[in-house]
């Protein structure tokens, strides 16, 4: 981004103008929600990675218990192989549809 005093480098004296000044002002408060508009679209990426690693592991403790309860009691062994394959359909349908790169 060019520096706004870069701009009139040639004609320093238009910054003395009340229009100039204005447009100065402008130019610095847009910057400043723009700055604002990156963070809280950072912050929120954040939430929503922290999110899918917290369902991850609720899944993970899920297939815990069953192991346990089946080591336990005898009932039916989980199903790693499909498990594994929903939380990664899961895990890729959270990154597609909040554009998060891995």
């Amino acid at each position: 981004m060019k520096n706004k005093l870069e701009i009139f480098k040639k004609a320093q004296e238009l910054l003395d103008e009340p229009e100039v000044q204005e447009l100065l002002d402008y130019c610095e408060k847009l910057e400043d929600e723009l700055i604002d508009l990156k963070f809280e679209k950072d912050k929120n990426k954040q939430l929503i990675m922290l999110d899918m690693i917290k369902e991850v592991v609720k899944g993970c403790n899920a297939i815990e218990k069953e192991q346990g309860e089946h080591d336990r009691f005898g009932y039916e062994a989980p199903n790693y192989k499909e498990t594994i394959a929903n939380l990664k359909s899961y895990i890729l349908a959270q990154c597609r549809d909040n554009k998060i790169y891995l």
